[in-house]
């Protein structure tokens, strides 16, 4: 008769419990797993399938019983540490929706936007095309194997166990959120450039001859000159978002060791 002890019943819970807080935290907000259009079930299934695979490569979890006090603020510690590592990837996509608010504001489109079951608020045709984009190259680079296998590296420099987290580690998350409007800049920049010249040639061409409609003429010619743009420069973000793709990793170790006080 096969018996066990009520520690050995702890042990096993704590060594499945307490990674699966951290990845459901994890899947909660990081892109692609936080989808709305994935069910919540499916979400908590696969947080707790990863934590069943990766359980026994962990290290000695905390003897915890699990209707402590010490056990309940342990697990709202894994919890926050995966939203902050989700966060961390969900603000480089936002810096591309961003990048598509720029490029939208200065083709026109900015009025041109539908709601986004993702976001649950209106966000322009652009931005959301652009994350699209984002997405699909994210996918195509095993993005999200690669975050998975940061996420795991992450028990390793911040293991489970009571105590405070140094706040060096959300410094390095707040750090990082300036990234949100750089890099969407930086992402539209070519176009907002040349749009921006348009719009000063139609606004000369608005006070030396002033029976010309600018805004007939302009918007048009605009919305040209950015469609004819996009065709150049999307084909070409690929180095740029791998580039960005990288600095979210090594971003998110950054904060792993932040948080250890490293």
């Amino acid at each position: 008769m096969i018996q066990f002890t009520t520690e050995q019943a702890y042990l096993w819970l704590n060594s499945f419990i307490w990674p699966f807080f951290r990845l459901l935290g994890l899947v909660a907000t990081a892109p692609l797993f936080s989808e709305s259009s994935i069910p919540k079930k499916v979400k908590v299934g696969l947080a707790a399938l990863i934590a069943i695979v990766i359980a026994p490569s962990l290290s000695d979890m905390p003897t915890l019983p699990t209707g402590s006090y010490p056990a309940l603020l342990l697990g709202i510690q894994q919890i926050l540490i995966g939203i902050a590592l989700g966060l961390i990837m969900r603000i480089v996509f936002a810096a591309v929706q961003t990048a598509g608010e720029f490029i939208g504001l200065q083709m026109g489109l900015s009025f041109a936007s539908f709601f986004d079951p993702a976001t649950g608020s209106n966000t322009a045709v652009l931005s959301r095309f652009l994350n699209l984009v984002a997405m699909l190259v994210f996918l195509a680079l095993n993005g999200h194997l690669i975050m998975l296998q940061v996420v795991f590296r992450t028990f390793e420099i911040l293991p489970i166990q009571p105590g405070s987290l140094n706040s060096n580690g959300w410094g390095v998350l707040l750090e990082w959120s300036a990234q949100l409007m750089i890099s969407g800049l930086l992402l539209a920049l070519p176009l907002i450039i040349v749009l921006l010249t348009i719009n000063l040639a139609f606004g000369i061409l608005n006070r030396t001859a002033q029976q010309l409609t600018v805004f007939a003429v302009g918007f048009p010619i605009s919305l040209l000159v950015g469609l004819s743009l996009l065709t150049v420069v999307i084909p070409q973000i690929t180095p740029f978002l791998m580039r960005f793709f990288d600095s979210g990793y090594s971003a998110m170790l950054r904060m792993a060791r932040g948080l250890a006080g490293l």
